[in-house]
């Protein structure tokens, strides 16, 4: 109970300043398009020097944590994720908010991410030392299989068609090897020097979601407002409250999932987000409302999105392993001021790693009544005429795609695959399972590698990739979650054509 002690250290002023100021940033940062929770955190940095340790880490720690959250606001309103972590969130978000009911939206999402907030940090309060140990557990192996069970969602994430979500899956993963290899270092369909470093992750989540939504609102023109306009209904915090705690399924997969996600080095929130997502519809009894703006949806996934946080932070504050591209950049800000993560932090610094620790958890409910208080305004974006709405998400996407890497090549990245989504969803495609493949190629090809080079040096590819409990594990979790796919599939055409005949 030793946190309890360094509790107050919170609350002084200057870091309590420092708090609300990372809080109310990180929201702001993270409904911006193209301002990752990575990139937010790497902004912060340089005011970090000339403040104490236990202070920097506090204004970091704060953006980390509302950045994620903040994330959800153009997911919901704009169809944009602000962050990776966002996308499963657009899916079931921004149908309600086109329904009227983005207030509702945001504040399911800013509900439901402190709860999983909360929860992920107090597993690092209270359990760091055994999930550290099981986190060293996951090589290369393991991970590939991780990847593969990713995979798996891909076809269900496209409701309208199992086949084309899997082939939308497939773009994503073709595109994903475009560059040089990480491993070999062979260069791969690199049509245009722009993609000589493949296609970077925040330019393409851009392109996907924005773009098409762009293009489809210049298409429609200067209709009539009259029938667009957005009746943007009141939903109170209390009616929020009640309607998360109608969904303790879909909240408790989400929490769960990400917790354990986030603990697994080199994973992140993305895929937390989207696989809590899966398995919440999966055991949904309203399985066919995802999608069509379902409240269980944005719960699950913002659930899941920011219980990874504290659990991301287990390698690196005890085995200085950066769980997450953020923690690394954490790391960063710990080594400024000359504290080496490790075994001994908290023998060491403990006023320092505890009054980090705590300050995330009282950010999280900062970030909450932040975000509850602007929910209602920000849902009137809804009511924005669509002609004024396209130029400024387009103005939006060309900074946030330009800002990852001050570079036009992600901008022209962004427009083509962008163009590339308009006619695909044309068709009946989908964004997010070809989002989902761009993330977990490189994720699976690098283990596969990996594991393959240790697996020749060792027992054989058989014993590495196929045996050991975990593997066994993991490889039965794929084969289930396969099986329970085609099962709601065959079950779902049997229904229909038994509607068919009846009619």
């Amino acid at each position: 109970m030793e946190f309890i002690y360094y509790f107050g250290d919170v609350f002084s002023p200057v870091s309590f300043a420092l708090l609300l100021v990372g809080t109310i940033g990180g929201l702001i940062l993270g409904a911006t398009p193209g301002l990752s929770p990575t990139m937010a955190v790497a902004l912060l940095i340089p005011f970090t020097f000339q403040l104490e340790a236990a202070q920097g880490l506090i204004l970091l720690g704060a953006a980390y944590t509302s950045t994620v959250a903040g994330g959800a606001v153009s997911a919901i309103l704009l169809k944009i994720p602000g962050a990776p972590a966002n996308i499963a969130t657009t899916l079931d978000g921004h149908t309600m908010a086109k329904k009227g009911d983005g207030a509702k939206a945001l504040q399911l999402s800013f509900l439901s991410s402190a709860v999983g907030g909360v929860f992920g940090v107090l597993l690092l309060i209270f359990l760091t030392p055994l999930l550290a140990k099981w986190a060293l557990a996951f090589g290369p192996s393991h991970l590939f299989w991780l990847a593969i069970l990713g995979v798996t969602v891909i076809g269900s994430l496209d409701s309208s068609s199992v086949v084309k979500g899997l082939l939308s899956g497939c773009i994503g993963l073709w595109l994903a090897t475009i560059g040089f290899d990480d491993i070999m270092g062979a260069q791969r369909f690199i049509f245009h020097p722009s993609l000589g470093g493949g296609i970077n992750i925040i330019a393409a989540l851009i392109g996907l979601f924005a773009i098409p939504q762009v293009l489809t609102m210049f298409a429609k023109g200067r209709q009539a407002s009259g029938a667009e306009v957005i009746e943007v209904k009141k939903h109170s915090v209390l009616d929020a409250t009640k309607e998360m705690l109608r969904w303790p399924r879909a909240l408790t997969i989400g929490t769960i999932t990400g917790s354990i996600i986030g603990l697994i080095p080199g994973v992140g929130g993305q895929i937390a987000g989207l696989v809590a997502y899966d398995q919440t519809r999966k055991f949904s009894k309203h399985r066919e409302k995802f999608g069509t703006g379902h409240p269980e949806g944005v719960i699950a996934a913002e659930a899941a999105n920011n219980a990874m946080v504290g659990p991301s932070l287990v390698p690196l504050l005890t085995l200085s392993i950066p769980g997450s591209p953020t923690a690394a950049v954490l790391l960063g800000g710990l080594l400024i001021h000359g504290i080496f993560p490790g075994s001994d932090l908290f023998d060491n610094h403990p006023d320092v790693a505890w009054t980090f620790i705590n300050s995330m958890l009282i950010g999280q409910i900062l970030m909450c009544v932040f975000g509850l208080y602007v929910a209602g305004m920000a849902a009137r974006v809804a009511q924005v005429p669509q002609s004024i709405m396209a130029a400024v998400v387009l103005v939006l996407s060309v900074f946030g795609a330009y800002s990852v890497q001050s570079s036009m090549g992600d901008v022209y990245v962004m427009a083509c695959l962008g163009v590339m989504m308009y006619f695909l969803e044309r068709f009946g495609f989908s964004a997010a399972p070809l989002v989902l493949g761009l993330i977990l190629g490189p994720i699976a090809e690098a283990n596969f590698i990996q594991g393959s080079m240790i697996a020749n040096a060792t027992d054989g590819m058989g014993v590495y990739f196929l045996g050991g409990t975990l593997n066994l594990f993991l490889i039965a979790v794929v084969v289930a979650s396969i099986a329970y796919s085609v099962w709601m599939e065959v079950r779902v055409q049997k229904l229909v054509a038994r509607g068919e005949a009846k009619s």
